[in-house]
């Protein structure tokens, strides 16, 4: 059984983008023919315990969803240009190389999408940073989609599969 980790940085609990990150891992997995556990680690649910100076219990417990994972579906809406505070302070808590054995998905939702590819490549940046292997392509989505993002995730999913598969076998 592969593990996933779906990390939603949306500011909302239980927020559309977590839907859509959750069906996201569901479609990939799917496609890709894994069965897959999927953890959920919604940072919005975390709030101050984030920026407190020793972890909490559950932001442990979050790090710990992480570090038992095989892939990991980011998901983060573009703010100011970039993904959200709130997933790079909840990031900065790994250590380096912290996601060293973890392929990584991309997911952004962004208003416009002329500017989605900078997103996705600062999320790809970030992930790379943090020592994952982060899987081509990215998903973008317009804000628009989120409403019902099923198709597109599921286009993608079917684009992405071999990747992952690749990444997987790899992995192993």
């Amino acid at each position: 059984m592969t593990r996933f980790a779906v990390l939603v940085a949306a500011p909302q609990t239980r927020s559309a983008l977590r839907a859509a990150a959750v069906h996201t891992a569901d479609s990939i997995a799917a496609h890709a023919g894994v069965t897959a556990r999927i953890d959920v680690v919604d940072l919005a649910g975390l709030g101050p315990a984030l920026l407190a100076e020793e972890a909490t219990e559950d932001v442990a417990a979050a790090l710990a969803a992480l570090a038992d994972s095989d892939v990991l579906v980011v998901a983060t809406p573009q703010v100011h240009g970039s993904y959200s505070g709130l997933l790079k302070v909840f990031l900065d808590r790994l250590p380096e190389l912290g996601l060293s054995h973890v392929i990584a998905l991309p997911l952004a939702v962004v208003d416009d999408l002329r500017n989605g590819r900078n997103i996705e490549g600062d999320l790809r940046v970030l992930l790379s940073d943090l020592g994952a292997w982060v899987a081509e392509p990215g998903l973008v989505l317009a804000a628009a989609e989120l409403a019902e993002p099923l198709s597109v995730v599921d286009a993608w999913a079917e684009v992405a599969a071999p990747s992952l598969r690749q990444a997987l076998a790899v992995a192993v």
